[in-house]
């Protein structure tokens, strides 16, 4: 009996010990000095868990937006008709412009210039492209990362597999198949866009050209206001066939101000001529009529002041598409930068040609500035800005070089004395 309460003893003992211990153990746990409690590990995992839940949706709204705002350059350059201002567009293009027009101011001639800056507004149109088709990818790459759960570089290579229909790489979750059958549609959809909006935009820089290069007879080149005045008159007769060319400019002015603002990109393509420009061209049409307003007041005005509003009107509808600011309503007494003695050195050429004139030049210089202040800023910003042909009364360049004259026709004619002469000389030969 003695052994048996001397081991019951030891047994209370020895649990006892255990209790204590046990107790100890548990409460230097509660104050951090041993391990978490059983409720803490379980918090762990759940907030990387939500964590990791964040970042996915957050990649996801951000592809989606990065392919929505792809979508909508596309959408408003390639299929809206109209002229809906894209920063991105305008901007990516002066990007691709800026090494031509570095190179193209170091060239000794005009003509090297201009063969320099005719590669870069073709080429803008592909790196837009290449542009969108990039950031589709980047784009459907993020919604990839965050719908699979996979890493970047391996949502970046999926999407590209399926942007550029490759097919190399896909997944067989039928959230990333959708998030691929979208991308592999955005590649040829947009593709096939340009492509459809490629002829159209050719054939409104052809017929623009057309017209440029049926003026080189009547106004030279580069072509010059006082110039068109002059070699009318030098044809008789000719002179009467300028309120139909005024119409037809009219007329054109409509035209490049449909097709330039629905196709910004025209604005910089050049002429297949150094020495011809469209807007030159239309700057000399509007010069012309200015001059005749000034000049001879008897005339009929109606065409020559419509030509004068298309043009104008023209050029502001341009300058909103280039984000060029201007004032709308000009101040027919305002100043402007032609100097009066370039003014007088084209009216004495006109006089030379026995132009007829009702007003005195201090007279007519003051009606003509009235009108050309409505469309000189704009005429000389967008000239200065595509790097035009500097033609007389066009305003500065950014190299600072000769102006360009122009070469009137000189009117000969056969003389009768050689004529006769050579007619003696077949004679004799013959007989």
């Amino acid at each position: 009996m003695a052994a048996l309460s001397t081991q019951v003893t030891g047994n209370q003992t020895h649990y006892k010990t255990i209790s204590e211990s046990l107790r100890k153990f548990t409460t230097n746990g509660e104050r951090g000095g041993g391990p978490p409690p059983e409720r803490g590990l379980g918090e762990r995992p759940t907030r990387a868990r939500r964590q990791n839940e964040r970042v996915r949706i957050l990649e996801i709204v951000l592809g989606t937006l990065i392919v929505l705002a792809t979508w909508i350059s596309v959408v408003a350059n390639l299929v809206v008709p109209r002229g809906l201002r894209s920063r991105y567009t305008r901007l990516l293009r002066d990007v691709v412009r800026v090494p031509f027009q570095a190179v193209a101011d170091r060239a000794r001639t005009f003509e090297r210039k201009d063969l320099i800056l005719a590669w870069a507004a073709p080429l803008s149109i592909l790196a837009t492209l290449l542009s969108w088709l990039g950031l589709s990818v980047i784009g459907f790459g993020f919604v990839l990362t965050g719908v699979g759960g996979i890493g970047l570089g391996k949502g970046m290579l999926e999407s590209g597999s399926s942007v550029f229909t490759l097919g190399f790489l896909s997944s067989s979750d039928s959230q990333q198949t959708f998030v691929d059958f979208c991308a592999a549609a955005t590649g040829p959809v947009m593709i096939g866009l340009l492509v459809g909006y490629l002829p159209a935009m050719y054939s409104a820089y052809s017929q623009r050209e057309a017209e440029v290069t049926m003026l080189q007879a009547r106004a030279g080149v580069p072509a010059w206001g006082p110039e068109i005045l002059m070699r009318h008159v030098q044809v008789p007769g000719l002179i009467t066939q300028l309120t139909t060319l005024y119409q037809g400019w009219e007329r054109w002015a409509a035209q490049i101000a449909e097709s330039h603002t629905s196709y910004p990109v025209l604005i910089h393509f050049r002429s297949p001529r150094a020495t011809r420009n469209w807007l030159v061209a239309l700057l000399a049409i509007m010069d012309a009529a200015a001059l005749e307003l000034a000049l001879n007041p008897s005339k009929p005005k109606a065409t020559m002041r419509m030509t004068l509003r298309a043009g104008f009107t023209c050029l502001r509808e341009i300058a909103d598409v280039e984000g060029i600011p201007y004032d709308a309503d000009p101040d027919p007494d305002g100043d402007i930068a032609l100097t009066y003695a370039e003014f007088s050195q084209g009216l004495d050429m006109l006089r030379y040609a026995n132009y007829p004139m009702e007003r005195a030049p201090d007279e007519a210089w003051a009606h003509f500035r009235g009108w050309r202040v409505n469309y000189e800023f704009l005429a000389y910003t967008l000239a200065y800005r595509i790097d035009a042909v500097a033609a007389p009364w066009s305003g500065p360049r950014r190299t600072q070089r000769q102006v360009l004259s122009v070469r009137s026709p000189v009117d000969r004619q056969p003389s009768l004395a050689k004529a006769k002469d050579k007619a003696r000389e077949d004679a004799r030969a013959q007989g």
